[in-house]
């Protein structure tokens, strides 16, 4: 079994804790969190080993950011990149329900919790994060840094940017494009392409132009 070194205390940490214990495919020997000196000495069991500069004092050990914020999992993956941290110093959970045929891919970093259907060669990133229940179907495309809450559903052909955030039960319409930091509001339903950077909601989904809503900058799983 792997050792494994998750990073930040989290409610995504628990889930992921709960998918290593069933399918006992890792060893998880600590947490580390920058928060540590307010925590106690464990976390769901583990121990909390210190701050997030302490990876590097773990040898032959994988890392997994368990942070439910995009944005915050790719500030915290430069931070371990700059203390030497590479693509191989990651590793990936799976939830054993997860349906994954064998031409479809998942990158280092990744955490896919339980029931995701995965149906045909789909492309899943470095440290995307999908929740349970989500459906990816053919041909789809998840970039670096994703998040997928509960339930959603992509046609086929979908393209994710870097860092977007799909909301719980919303569903995109097969070969739509979602740009880089993008929000999709939960339960919208999206039938065309979703510009870079912007927040859309409802039914179908348009443009929020108002006050601002949760989103991937803002979840903190």
């Amino acid at each position: 079994m792997e050792k494994t070194l998750l990073v930040g205390a989290s409610g995504l940490a628990r889930e992921v804790l709960a998918v290593i214990r069933e399918g006992q495919t890792h060893v998880v020997f600590g947490i580390l969190d920058d928060g540590w000196a307010d925590m106690s000495d464990e976390f769901d069991g583990v121990p909390v080993l210190g701050p997030t500069e302490r990876a590097l004092d773990y040898v032959d050990t994988k890392l997994l950011v368990c942070v439910g914020s995009g944005v915050a999992r790719e500030r915290i993956v430069a931070r371990l990149t700059e203390l030497g941290v590479g693509p191989a110093g990651y590793t990936t959970v799976v939830d054993p329900t997860v349906r994954n045929p064998s031409r479809s891919s998942i990158g280092h970093g990744s955490i896919v919790l339980a029931n995701v259907a995965v149906t045909a060669s789909v492309a899943i990133g470095n440290h995307v994060v999908i929740m349970p229940n989500v459906t990816l179907t053919h041909d789809d495309v998840l970039e670096d840094f994703v998040t997928v809450a509960a339930g959603a559903v992509f046609g086929g052909g979908v393209h994710i940017g870097r860092g977007a955030y799909i909301g719980m039960n919303a569903s995109v319409r097969q070969h739509v494009v979602v740009g880089e930091s993008a929000t999709l509001g939960m339960s919208a339903a999206l039938l065309t392409n979703l510009p870079s950077g912007e927040t859309w909601i409802g039914v179908p989904a348009r443009q929020k132009n108002n006050a601002p809503i949760v989103g991937s900058a803002e979840i903190q799983g």
